[in-house]
């Protein structure tokens, strides 16, 4: 069993790292990072990855603070409405913030007509840094959230007692045992956000904003040099590098992390006094501007006859909706990403169910090995897994098929069904299995018969994350794109860079809301 999950780790893990090695392993391109263009985009890269990362932690951490350690009223509502953004592709994201802050948005036109310039075009620099923020935070939310529930409350109101406000109990206190959850979400934020390519290819590509997933799509796309899989895969090999450390980092902050006695702590939560009302208000209203006001901007863009007219009830219309709801494009995107994803939730949750319980109950040096092997694509973009399956698809007869992509899924996503797999299997004592054991069972029929069926549900569960992740997705599927293996993710892309608005908007919304409906019901079953 161990052999051939090896096996299965060697074909969907290593051989693409090792392409991607390899084909840049030469040198003869490495000039190429000297080049202009590719410096701007590093430099852009670095920039907008490190300044939302910040953002993202800044927001992340206020937002746990506030719902986790006060009295903060409608905390539970504000909570899921907080972590809604996650719930939202961020190229979806972005189409809906072009509705909000785009140069023909109601606000900019309104601002335009009335002080004759707009109040914010969320064009450039500046508007991919705070649409990467606002899909980052959420992430460093709940890692603040769980590093909060380790932390004492007592120590809090201890400070509280010798004289100390809330504000300085948080700073002298809290933060600082929060450092390392911090320093780690940073580190995870950054390096997410260094390779995504949907916002800043729909934002910062209009003001020649480019960061080094969008060079290399342009490099993929435009044939402007010679031998651009060499040339990516060389840029891949430096983003994969930079990743790594900045993993290997985060590892090492972790394990520094300071152990606290929480055995027998009671959470209390601070009281804010005068200012838990407005600060409730300011927060419900900051929640919804970022949660719920893109939705709406969605839903008015496509119901508009046209960007850019007024609103009214005349200038209303299904059309567009109707439009993409019948278009064959879309259509045949939604179809292969269904059933791409589909295929990838069942492959990854196979082979991330047997990975989980070989890694979880079977000691030595291989099951190590093979654990940190299952997880290593975790630390690599996404745009470095795409071109290394790019390197890979002549010689494996994948190219020009959607099997590219379902190979390219599985790679990325099969950490997801792992790490379901092992959290609740390392909780559990192996005493069934042992059991198993002295009535005869031998090693693989334990593992199967007990183990398996107790991490089935987790499985499952990571199955379905997996599905929900790929079907949406993007920056995997438009640089492995092929006749006929069009995604939906793709289809929406390929009409907002064609200039149908409308009907990418349409698709945002559809997508958008059937996420959240789809999570909704999913939490509601679990509960």
């Amino acid at each position: 069993m161990t052999a051939g999950l090896w096996i299965a780790c060697g074909i969907f893990v290593l051989l693409p790292i090792g392409a991607i090695l390899f084909l840049a392993g030469g040198g003869r391109h490495f000039s190429v990072l000297l080049q202009g263009d590719v410096l701007e985009a590093a430099l852009n890269s670095f920039v907008s990855a490190t300044s939302s990362a910040l953002l993202a932690v800044a927001v992340g951490t206020v937002f746990a603070l506030l719902l986790d350690r006060t009295d903060l009223p409608g905390r539970r509502g504000l909570r899921l409405l907080a972590l809604s953004p996650l719930l939202m592709p961020p190229f979806v994201g972005a189409i809906a913030w072009l509705g909000i802050a785009g140069p023909s948005s109601p606000v900019n036109v309104w601002w335009r007509e009335t002080f004759g310039a707009p109040l914010w075009v969320i064009y450039g620099a500046d508007g991919v840094i705070a649409l990467l923020t606002i899909h980052s935070y959420p992430i460093v939310m709940l890692i603040v959230s769980a590093a909060l529930r380790r932390i004492p409350s007592d120590l809090e109101h201890a400070a509280r007692i010798g004289g100390a406000g809330p504000v300085r109990t948080a700073a002298t206190i809290t933060v600082p045992l929060l450092r390392p959850a911090l320093l780690s979400s940073f580190i995870l934020v950054a390096v997410g956000n260094l390779a995504d390519f949907g916002i800043p290819s729909i934002i910062g590509l209009p003001e020649r904003y480019v960061t080094l997933a969008t060079l290399v799509y342009r490099y993929l796309q435009s044939g402007t040099v010679d031998e651009p899989l060499a040339i990516v895969a060389t840029i891949g090999v430096v983003v994969l590098l930079v990743a790594l450390v900045a993993l290997a980092a985060n590892a090492l902050i972790g394990g520094r992390g300071r152990e606290l006695d929480t055995s027998n702590a009671v959470v209390e939560r601070l009281p804010l006094g005068r200012a838990r009302a407005p600060l409730g208000v300011a927060m419900w209203g900051l929640v919804l501007a970022i949660t719920v006001l893109p939705l709406l901007a969605l839903g008015t863009q496509t119901l508009l006859r046209a960007p850019g007219v007024p609103l009214t009830w005349e200038n209303l219309t299904l059309d567009h909706l109707a439009a993409a709801v019948t278009s064959s494009t879309a259509l045949t995107g939604a179809a292969n990403s269904v059933m791409l994803a589909t295929l990838a939730a069942v492959i990854c949750g196979v082979l991330g169910l047997g990975i989980g319980v070989v890694t979880s109950r079977a000691r030595g040096r291989a099951a190590r090995g093979l654990a940190a092997t299952a997880t290593l694509p975790q630390a690599v973009p996404g745009i470095v897994i795409a071109v290394a399956w790019l390197v890979l698809a002549p010689a494996l007869g994948l190219f020009n098929t959607p099997w590219l992509i379902l190979a390219a899924y599985v790679t990325s996503f099969t950490a997801l069904v792992v790490q379901a797999v092992v959290a609740p299997l390392e909780a559990t004592p192996a005493s069934a299995e042992e059991s198993a054991r002295i009535s005869g069972a031998g090693r693989l029929r334990a593992l199967v018969d007990i183990s398996s069926r107790m991490a089935l549900p987790a499985a499952v569960s990571g199955a379905v994350i997996v599905a929900v992740t790929a079907v949406r997705e993007l920056t995997l599927s438009v640089l492995l794109l092929s006749p006929g293996s069009q995604t939906l993710g793709v289809a929406i892309f390929s009409f907002q860079q064609a200039g149908a608005f409308s009907t990418a908007s349409a698709w945002s919304l559809i997508v958008a809301i059937l996420g959240i409906a789809f999570i909704g019901l999913a939490t509601r079953h679990r509960n």
